[in-house]
């Protein structure tokens, strides 16, 4: 499965990826955008793909190898698997110089739910890891079974914007004495316990702001955003351009906050006032991205 690239057209537009130009994909994903920028900079450029999940990025550079045929010793892909938060050091291992492009989409693939096994999505059955490199850190198995009830209502609330943070933790440690929550139906089955009848037939999935919490906690997916917007300098030349795509008002809020102060410190260009969202006839096409928010920031 293909990942399919959020504002594919508005990314382009702002990246410009001509040939000859040096382009970071921070987070792959599926390979959606990669495929679309690499059409436009063939034949001459450089193109660092960076992503934490290594099977995800193994996947995407075993198809995207055998698609292009590259023409000559004139371009060059290099793949990293690690965190976006990294490109700066990533740039002095490989010895590569600033970049004209960066793309950061912090949404994450569908071959994610679909494929990883890794308790993703409340929809499917599976074990409750949720860690983009599943050999570091805690998985949301350890949060959910470890933390304490307030540690849990803080991180619901927190990263999640969960209004009954404190309800849904007090159930899962309820639901945690009777058996562990193994399982992203044993975790829907606490949650369900916590909210009102009336939640459950609410807009979105009552489990939906749960699994978003668990899943920013455990990845650290705040800290690695900040981190990388505090390096934008070494990662982007003078005139280099940074695109990122936000799924949630934490992120989005993030990234506003920064542009803006690099903005008012005259060390960059705005280049969305407003963040760009998708049109309804993307919407249509692919209801992902609904919620996703594109800013666009350039370096002077």
């Amino acid at each position: 499965m293909t990942h399919t690239p959020v504002l594919l057209n508005e990314v382009l537009k702002y990246l410009d990826p001509k040939s000859g130009k040096f382009i970071i994909d921070g987070t792959v994903d599926g390979g959606g955008h990669t495929e679309a920028i690499l059409d436009m900079m063939m034949p001459e450029g450089r193109y660092l793909a960076v992503d934490l999940d290594g099977d995800l990025l193994r996947n995407t550079e075993n198809r995207i190898c055998s698609k292009y045929k590259i023409p000559n010793s004139k371009f060059k892909i290099f793949w990293q698997n690690d965190s976006y938060s990294n490109i700066s050091e990533i740039l002095k291992l490989k010895k590569l110089d600033k970049a004209d492009g960066l793309l950061i989409d912090l949404g994450f693939s569908s071959e994610q739910i679909e494929n990883s096994s890794r308790g993703f999505s409340f929809q499917k059955n599976e074990f409750l890891d949720m860690r983009y490199r599943s050999d570091e850190g805690l998985s949301a198995f350890d949060v959910v079974n470890k933390y304490s009830e307030t540690e849990l209502s803080d991180i619901f609330w927190k990263y999640g914007e969960e209004r009954y943070s404190r309800k849904i933790a007090k159930s899962i440690v309820l639901e945690r004495t009777k058996n562990i929550i193994k399982n992203t139906f044993d975790l829907n089955t606490a949650i369900k316990k916590g909210v009102p009848k009336q939640y459950e037939n609410g807009r979105i999935h009552f489990a939906t702001r749960t699994y978003q919490a668990l899943r920013i906690f455990v990845n650290d997916e705040l800290n690695n955003l900040e981190k990388l917007l505090k390096n934008l300098n070494s990662i982007l030349r003078q005139g280099g351009v940074v695109a990122i795509i936000s799924f949630h008002s934490l992120e989005d809020r993030i990234v506003k906050n920064y542009f803006r102060d690099l903005k008012n410190e005259k060390k960059a260009e705005l280049l969305t006032k407003k963040p760009i969202t998708a049109t309804k006839e993307e919407i249509a096409k692919n209801p992902r991205s609904r919620s996703a928010k594109l800013r666009v920031l350039k370096i002077t």
